[in-house]
């Protein structure tokens, strides 16, 4: 007879995340895995097999957590502003840096990381900064012709991803602000941040 498993995969997978969030996936040790997870080496490795599967079931908590929350603020009908929509995904950068978060972003790094390596979690990646730059073009959509949308929603999408790691290189939150602000200007938004 197998015995229970003695924690709860949801805080496991959490935790997880966010030591994955706090030193990308090269610097997520086992050790600092454990240590964050609250577990010991058997039980991550029964309940998650390794290092990349643990990360890919962090990934997709990451994406519940937090790019399908900004995904859905971007195609949000019920603000029919899409200039409002964008500035408050750009907004919440900087917002992040003054509370104290300098994580940036767990897919912006994994972007950076262990994408090159590991084409599952490239497929991960790409298909989560795809549908990101769909939901720009769903903002975009409420104030621009169709033929602007896709490719300004790319220079949004490189932007956004540039200002996360800007966020985790220590760049000051007015300096955020000010990269924000001249991304809105871009749009011809002048006062939303």
């Amino acid at each position: 007879m197998a015995r229970p498993r003695e924690f709860d995969e949801l805080q496991a997978t959490e935790a997880a995340m966010h030591v994955f969030w706090e030193h990308g996936y090269d610097g997520a040790s086992i050790a600092r895995l454990l240590d964050g997870m609250g577990m010991t080496k058997g039980s991550l490795y029964k309940a998650f097999s390794d290092k990349r599967s643990l990360f890919l079931t962090a990934m997709a908590r990451y994406e519940a957590a937090q790019v399908t929350p900004a995904i859905a603020m971007l195609r949000d009908a019920a603000e029919p502003d899409g200039r409002k929509r964008i500035a408050c995904v750009f907004e919440s950068v900087a917002d992040a840096v003054r509370n104290g978060d300098r994580r940036g972003c767990l897919l912006c790094s994994a972007a950076a990381g262990p994408s090159f390596d590991d084409p599952e979690i490239a497929e991960v990646v790409d298909g989560l900064l795809d549908e990101m730059r769909k939901a720009f073009e769903v903002a975009l959509g409420r104030f621009m012709s169709p033929a602007q949308c896709e490719p300004m929603a790319r220079v949004l999408q490189t932007q956004y991803v540039g200002l996360r790691i800007l966020a985790r290189a220590q760049v000051p939150a007015d300096d955020l602000d000010r990269s924000a602000r001249a991304v809105l200007a871009m749009l011809g938004e002048r006062s939303v941040i």
